[in-house]
């Protein structure tokens, strides 16, 4: 994109394990789990990246960095072209936090029980100081609320969370998010824990909110059919690294990486092309991200186990169009 709101030059983040008591009397280094191991990604404005892979490749914390709710260990974290890699503390994120917001996995989780939905969506406005008097505050209040699709919003704003269905409680999370107008979203697979149909609706929510106030969105999600649903490009993440990345149909379609043919086979598919018997059998672990291994990280998924994969990582290349794949098969 031309104009990038969002761009993560080698991005890493690398969690210290703390040695036993013989280890540190002996002097040992202590290990670190390489959660996220150089990720090179840029959002532009307005526009909707997907971010794919699954349990353990480093998406949350991708965006938790992004959110500044994790301090990267080295690269660079640039917004709107200033360098917030290293900025610290509430007063200096005041107005970071303002233009970014995220949307969390685990609505229950993220919304104060003892909170109305009116004191819950009205918390960010307050904490931010971005409201003047009560009728603002109200005013704000209800626009965010009728945006993420709770109308009429005065038969929600006195509720508390208990007493709201898990699409309702969703969505209450994606008003808080919306309710101080940011430029960029970080939704963190938000309806993995929701209904087919309330899904349906969650996504479209996302899909108008994006079209009526041009803003950018990082949908984290481990389901590949549901990121070229929304998204414009699709990042495929794999132990901390991006391995492919491209438009939404090219990655979908016509992926050149092991690992995303994987996950495009492992879509389980309805009508006359359903998968019939078991499905496709992914074969390998995903390694542990404490004991990264040396050269091709890919290896176990490969179908071709080629020694140079064991000695030499290969760099991401050109393969079509704005799309790029890490991987020696695909040069």
């Amino acid at each position: 994109m031309p104009d990038n709101i969002l761009c993560l030059e080698n991005l890493q983040v690398h969690f210290a394990i703390h040695g036993a008591l013989f280890d540190r009397a002996l002097g040992r280094p202590n290990a670190a789990v390489r959660a996220v191991d150089g990720v090179d990604l840029t959002i532009g404005r307005g526009e909707t990246v997907a971010l794919v892979g699954e349990s353990g490749s480093g998406k949350t914390t991708v965006g938790r960095v992004i959110t500044k709710l994790v301090q990267a260990t080295g690269g660079k974290l640039l917004f709107d072209g200033e360098d917030m890699t290293s900025v610290r503390g509430s007063s200096a994120l005041r107005s970071y936090r303002h233009r970014v917001q995220m949307i969390f996995q685990d609505a229950y989780q993220a919304l104060n029980p003892r909170h109305t939905v009116f004191d819950i969506v009205a918390e960010p406005l307050r904490s931010l100081r971005l409201v003047e008097d009560n009728r603002e505050l109200s005013e704000r209040v209800s626009e965010a609320l009728s945006a993420a699709g709770l109308n009429p919003p005065d038969e929600y704003a006195e509720r508390f969370p208990h007493e709201l269905s898990g699409g309702q409680r969703q969505r209450v999370v994606i008003a808080g998010a919306l309710a101080v107008k940011p430029d960029l979203i970080v939704a963190d697979e938000p309806v993995s824990m929701l209904d087919v149909s309330i899904r349906a609706q969650i996504l479209q929510v996302l899909v108008d909110l994006r079209q009526q106030q041009n803003m950018a969105l990082l949908f984290i999600t481990h389901d590949l059919p549901v990121a070229w649903l929304i998204a414009d490009r699709i990042a495929v993440l794999y132990l901390g690294r991006v391995v492919e990345i491209g438009s939404a149909d090219e990655i979908t379609f016509n992926p050149k990486h092991p690992y995303t043919v994987a996950l495009r086979n492992a879509t389980p598919q309805i009508g006359a092309n359903a998968n019939r018997g078991e499905l496709p059998d992914l074969q390998g672990e995903v390694p542990s991200a404490a004991r990264v291994p040396t050269g091709c990280r890919f290896h176990p998924r490969c179908p071709l186990a080629f020694s140079r994969c064991r000695k030499e990582e290969p760099p991401a290349i050109d393969v079509g169009p704005q799309h790029m794949s890490a991987c020696w098969l695909a040069e």
